[in-house]
């Protein structure tokens, strides 16, 4: 080929334009590294190596073998003919990426970014787009300096050099080699300027928008796929935020462009990851468009939605929100719809949504005239743990209305509950308790808990070594117990089953304290029961728990030193293992149930003269006196109590001194 004539060239879509060929310049070549050298394999290379050897490859291998090689040997104009005819083939497929990093192709590919050719920049980069896919590729391109050329690229006046330019970012973006290289050689507000385009063209169809102007729109779905890439680093996410993201991201989220859409709002659900792009979402007024894209039929575009409410649904504002723009509707709908089964992606979001949603009195009525709990309880037999997590999680939301736990044992779910407790996924077994929990305050719920041995699997998850499973798995037992018919002898049944809730009062954590406290003072109403974790030491560890600051530990540890002081010499117990003060210190807190449960504790432990001298000598009356007025039933009946029992060990002592 002479030197001017005209030659193909590369566009940012993967087509070939006709232009002049300018002056030609040599190519700087690359340094021939094979990957499959023998000093530096892995055993997927090995393989490879095998394959090489045998009669599979096919011939486009060799052929591109020898595309790279004139690459390498040929002036600007073969390299030009070689990487046209190099596009010519399916560069997606594994063995034709293999054959260009065999040949140390990915080195020349590189050094064509160095360039000043617009032609070999942007032959280079079509190629380098097509083959970083390919995590090998991506690791060695990132580890040859590829990062802060593409960089510099980004800034290049040829709109197609910055299209693909941030395309390949993308593909590179997905290894945290590129992204921290990103962040370091300055890529990220280069991406973002790429987000600035005009509101019009994101409100135009593309059939009545000019070719420049198309470009544009391309340029910003471009940025917006490469920081959807760097955004899995939270320092990049902070970057993003701290160079002015948010309003672009905000005016993209507009656009009636599909392809454009899918990235910015993949985006931007990993940047709700942050508190900050959270509060933006409310702020910016995202929700409505965020809604309305959900509406969408393209499966991706629902998936990243409902991801971007999940986690800013924990907000009640932006709940609100949600709820008033119709997004319970279509949540419901999406999860009615059983052509979304199969994927799973989209479903478990779509459930997770749901279930933050469900934590507002509002947006469950709301959903409960949607009928949303049977559709729920019907997904409680999907194989994908993560959609049973988030299934469970908002029935467990919806249980706290009493309606609704008729409406879960009515459809079935009960025995599906209780069918994953033998589940070894923690996170669904943190959320499955939850929802027996509530159910289990209503008496046919429980029945039916009780025959399918539900108790005894929820006993048996405190043996599990995740600390939130114990707590749920202990929060569930109080009702369970307090609402069993012969509770008494059912927990008594479960062998181990109170050597094991007593021993959980040495855990480090305050939530399971807390939670096992309150199972402790369900279990100890039952007389037998108190006799046999008394036997096991339960004054002991609890009385060592009394100097606690934890409010709710204080609250349910109150509660169980108060049914626990009514077995043989347990509340003399508790006063020789000095826990009178400190829970006359209790009442200086402002938690009334604190105050309840203290009182409580103090009216059982005042039948020991003893203990109400303790009580006396630590200020009590003082705060009895206050608390004696409230409006609390329990807390006045129990400060009453105390103060009567105070009061007539004082006649006492004062008769027999007259006596004397």
């Amino acid at each position: 080929m002479a030197e001017g004539d005209n030659i193909s060239t590369f566009s940012a879509d993967g087509g070939q334009d006709t232009v002049g060929l300018p002056r030609i310049v040599m190519v700087t070549e690359g340094s021939d590294t094979s990957a499959s050298s023998p000093s530096s394999t892995s055993p997927d290379e090995d393989n490879w190596a095998d394959l090489i050897k045998s009669t599979e490859i096919p011939p486009e291998y060799w052929h591109i073998q020898k595309l790279v090689k004139y690459m390498k040997a040929g002036n600007q104009t073969a390299t030009m003919v070689a990487l046209s005819c190099l596009k010519d083939h399916d560069l997606t497929i594994e063995v034709n990426q293999r054959a260009i990093q065999e040949i140390g192709g990915l080195e020349l590919l590189v050094n064509l970014l160095e360039t000043r050719d617009l032609c070999c920049i942007l032959g280079g980069l079509a190629v380098l787009k097509d083959i970083t896919p390919n995590i090998e590729i991506r690791k060695k391109v990132t580890d040859l300096g590829a990062i802060p050329l593409l960089v510099g690229l980004l800034s290049d006046p040829a709109r197609d050099v910055q299209i693909l330019a941030a395309e390949t970012i993308a593909n590179l973006g997905r290894i945290r080699k590129s992204r921290k290289f990103c962040r370091k050689f300055g890529g990220i507000p280069k991406l973002i300027d790429l987000l600035d385009i005009k509101e019009r063209y994101l409100l135009t169809p593309r059939e009545e928008l000019n070719g420049d102007e198309e470009q544009y729109l391309d340029i910003g779905r471009a940025g917006a796929k490469a920081l959807w890439s760097m955004s899995a680093s939270q320092r990049n996410r902070e970057s993003m935020r701290k160079y002015g993201m948010i309003p672009l991201i905000a005016k993209m989220m507009k656009t009636i462009h599909l392809d454009v859409a899918v990235p910015a709002i993949g985006l931007l659900q990993m940047c709700a990851n942050e508190t900050s792009f959270q509060l933006a979402i409310q702020t910016e007024k995202m929700v409505d468009d965020l809604i309305k894209h959900l509406a969408n039929d393209d499966k991706d575009l629902k998936t990243y939605c409902s991801l971007a409410i999940y986690k800013c649904a924990s907000d009640s504002i932006t709940r609100d929100m949600i709820r008033e723009a119709g997004g319970l509707e279509l949540l419901v709908e999406a999860a009615s719809d059983s052509t979304n089964r199969p994927n799973k992606p989209l479903l478990a979001a779509v459930t997770g949504a749901l279930w933050k949603c469900a934590n507002s009195d509002a947006s469950v009525k709301r959903l409960d005239h949607l009928g949303a709990v049977p559709i729920l309880v019907r997904l409680l037999d999907d194989e994908n743990d993560g959609v049973l997590t988030n299934v469970a999680g908002a029935l467990a939301e919806c249980a706290k209305f009493p309606p609704n736990r008729d409406k879960i044992r009515s459809s079935g779910g009960i025995p599906m509950l209780i069918h994953h407790l033998n589940n070894t996924y923690k996170p669904l077994l943190e959320n499955v308790p939850l929802v027996l929990m509530e159910c289990a305050k209503e008496y046919n719920c429980m029945v039916e808990i009780d025959e399918l041995d539900g108790v005894r699997l929820i006993w048996s998850l405190l043996k599990n070594d995740s600390k939130k499973v114990q707590t749920n798995a202990a929060l569930a037992l109080s009702p369970c117990v307090q609402n069993a018919a012969d509770s008494g002898e059912m927990v008594r049944s479960f062998v181990g089953a109170l050597e094991l809730t007593v021993d959980l009062l040495d855990s480090d954590d305050r939530n399971v304290l807390s939670a096992v406290c309150a199972a402790i003072a369900t279990i100890a109403r039952d007389h037998e029961n108190l006799a046999v974790i008394s036997d096991h030491g339960v004054v002991a560890k609890l009385s060592k728990l009394v100097s606690t600051t934890d409010d709710l530990l204080r609250a349910n540890l109150g509660v169980a030193i108060a049914y626990c002081c009514d077995w043989a010499q347990n509340r003399q117990e508790f006063g020789r293992r000095g826990a009178i003060t400190p829970l006359v210190n209790y009442m200086t807190s402002r938690d009334p149930t604190v105050h309840r449960s203290t009182a409580l504790a103090l009216y059982h432990l005042s039948f020991y003269s003893i203990n109400c001298v303790t009580m006396h000598a630590a200020g009590v009356v003082q705060f009895l006196l206050e608390t004696i007025g409230s409006k609390d039933p329990i807390l006045q009946e129990a400060s009453a109590g105390c103060l009567c029992n105070i009061r007539k060990l004082a006649l006492a002592t004062e008769k027999v001194k007259l006596k004397q």
